[in-house]
């Protein structure tokens, strides 16, 4: 039995913040499917968001976020985030050299969509995310403990004390390990892999969702995925993210006649909400257009954005002719574990930070740069509320049979048949006839979700996937609207009268094996 004090699966900012702000008196693991840096914290380009700028208030970030996520956000969460943002920056900037600054030692602040001001925090031009990671995994101290290549599948649910109390989790061999601790801590961000044009990390496959959501906690808001405008695009695959920052500092999208496509759709043309950016250039390549991002106007282009530069080079792209090739893909996840401001879940002992956590910041569409932000201040809030409670109940080791050589396998069909199909059918632009076609598909696999122990991790990742995919699809289809990340075509406006401020929770119920007979939806206010 190997007892922690703290528990963390997952290595992202949200993890790491909450690491190394937990007191030194008590022991603290880590568990992550692979290495330490296999996030999509590390790969974040676009920065954080936070007003600090002389013209600048919480009040008008606050105003822009309701703006993006389509007033579907709770409001409270944004206020408390948002106000908390500049002391965020602050405490980081007071700790070490992390964040770009002018010659006369200012914090530089760029501008990204749907940003009324100039408030977003780089490091290293487009390398926030990693310079970040990088920064907290210094701080890490000796009472971290951090296990790589370690998957965690399933929660340890102690029914008599009705609390969480730990993970069960397979090594690189397939050996079954179990780990306890009086917090348990899911911070394993959100499924972007579910689609096949993605900025997101290999590793993003919704695990910390699904084990959730297997054992009983409430999901939320399933059916906002927000698709970024644009991925670099080459050889039909994605080859990484081009940032917002792009579009920020003048680039523009165009087609390959050079023709600009933002003219007209929205006042902000190119740094319009992503929804919008991302609907528009899906109706272009629908029409047989390749689309591009014309960066000709930005001067230093290779020094303002290094990483970049370097993805661009790395797969041929030739900047000199100043247009990058891109399409639209999975990007962020707005809902997910429905949790308070610090992390709580509907269950025991179990919280959720960063993308895996649905506060309701970002309600139908996150505002850019605002993601690690919220990972930043959910970090340090649980961290606080857990050094302030003492309280340490004994965990008792729960004897499990494990199950299996009895269980039942089911032969799971091609991983890239689920992403091409949830990209067709529940990808940017979606309509009831789609939805309930892969709705069907999904039912029809009949996964068996109440022994995983004779999987090996490919395919628990695979069994993770496919629930997460049910979810979406349910919850978009019962979705009537468009709204945020969310378009369909049947229903192609917002349904204030109907839908305002609702919000779609999905549960488990029972110990049923069939994804779709085991569901409860409810729409709450």
């Amino acid at each position: 039995m190997r007892a922690n004090d703290v528990l963390i699966i997952g290595s992202g900012v949200a993890a790491l913040q909450l690491a190394t702000l937990i007191s030194r008196d008590k022991n603290v693991r880590i568990l992550t499917k692979s290495h330490i840096t296999h996030a999509n914290s590390y790969l974040a380009q676009g920065g954080i968001a936070a007003a600090i700028g002389v013209q600048d208030n919480a009040s008008k970030h606050f105003a822009d976020t309701l703006r993006a996520g389509r007033f579907h956000n709770h409001e409270e969460s944004v206020r408390e985030i948002l106000n908390e943002a500049p002391t965020l920056i602050h405490d980081l900037a007071q700790q070490g050299e992390i964040f770009d600054k002018d010659q006369h030692g200012n914090i530089l602040l760029g501008l990204e969509g749907a940003h009324s001001e100039k408030r977003i925090v780089h490091s290293g031009g487009d390398a926030t995310g990693k310079n970040v990671i990088d920064y907290l995994i210094s701080n890490l101290t000796e009472n971290i403990k951090v296990e790589e290549n370690v998957f965690a599948y399933e929660l340890i649910i102690d029914h008599q004390e009705k609390r969480c109390i730990g993970v069960k989790a397979k090594d690189d061999d397939g050996a079954i390990h179990f780990f306890y601790g009086d917090y348990v801590i899911l911070a394993t961000g959100g499924c972007g892999q579910l689609y096949p044009f993605t900025s997101n990390a290999e590793t993003v496959t919704g695990d910390g969702i699904a084990m959730a959501y297997l054992a009983g906690a409430d999901i939320v808001d399933m059916e906002f995925i927000q698709f970024h405008p644009t991925l670099l695009y080459k050889d039909g695959e994605t080859k990484g993210l081009i940032s917002e920052a792009v579009r920020g500092e003048g680039a523009i999208l165009v087609t390959g006649e050079g023709s600009p496509i933002m003219e007209g759709v929205h006042p902000l043309k190119d740094l319009a909400p992503r929804h919008i950016v991302s609907q528009t250039i899906f109706d272009y390549i629908e029409k047989g257009h390749d689309i591009y991002l014309d960066i000709k106007s930005i001067k230093n282009f290779e020094k303002r954005f290094p990483t970049i530069t370097a993805n661009c080079r790395e797969n041929g792209i030739h900047l000199s002719d100043g247009k990058i090739p891109i399409v639209p893909g999975s990007h962020f996840l707005m809902g997910g574990i429905k949790t308070d401001l610090i992390g709580r879940t509907s269950l025991h002992g179990l919280f959720a930070i960063g993308e895996a956590a649905c506060t309701g910041l970002h309600g139908a569409n996150r505002l850019a740069s605002n993601s690690i932000l919220e990972g930043l201040y959910q970090g340090k809030k649980l961290s606080q509320w857990i050094n302030s409670h003492a309280e340490s109940q004994p965990i008792r080791e729960l004897s499990k049979p494990l199950q299996s050589i009895l269980a039942k396998k089911v032969v799971l069909p091609n991983i890239q048949v689920l992403k091409d199909t949830m990209m067709k059918r529940v990808g940017i632009v979606r309509s009831k006839e789609l939805l309930e076609k892969q709705k069907n598909w999904l039912q029809q696999l009949h996964l068996n979700l109440t022994e995983l122990d004779s999987y090996s991790i490919r395919d628990i990742t695979s069994i993770f996937m496919y629930i997460n995919a049910y979810l979406i699809t349910e919850a978009a289809l019962s979705r009537t609207e468009s709204r945020g990340g969310h378009f369909r075509t049947d229903f192609p406006y917002e349904d204030d009268e109907n839908w305002f401020k609702k919000t779609i929770i999905q549960t488990r119920k029972g110990e049923v094996a069939n994804t779709h007979e085991h569901v409860e939806t409810a729409l709450v206010n």
